[in-house]
């Protein structure tokens, strides 16, 4: 069975730092390209970013020069450094996996608040 556990998120004043981890456990982690993405109250999912297996990032522009997503196959774990929060990057924060024909799965999500 597929699992994406997130965790990290937080309160976090303007200008602070977090780092978001997504475990993925019933996969073969190495295999599939793993994304970010964020839902704030009221509007729609977005994405955030993601990174192929061959370690190909892609960002959002809101996040561009702020944000870093990263992995490390040996621990089936996604990264997500954020620096630079701003009160507009407070959302609830989704991991996924694309697992090709087998769909896509999510994480249950992890709530960053970014208040002063």
């Amino acid at each position: 069975q597929v699992q994406l556990v997130e965790s990290g998120g937080g309160l976090v004043q303007p200008g602070g730092s977090l780092r978001l981890s997504c475990a993925a456990s019933g996969i073969i982690f190495s295999l599939y390209a793993m994304g970010w993405y964020r839902q704030a109250p009221g509007k729609q999912r977005e994405l955030v970013a993601t990174i192929t297996t061959g370690g190909r990032v892609n960002y959002a522009d809101s996040v561009k020069g702020r944000f870093t997503i990263s992995r490390d196959n040996a621990k089936n774990t996604v990264y997500l450094q954020m620096n630079v929060l701003k009160p507009e990057d407070t959302a609830v924060y989704y991991c996924n996996a694309d697992l090709q024909r087998a769909g896509i799965r999510w994480g249950q999500g992890t709530q960053v608040t970014v208040s002063s």
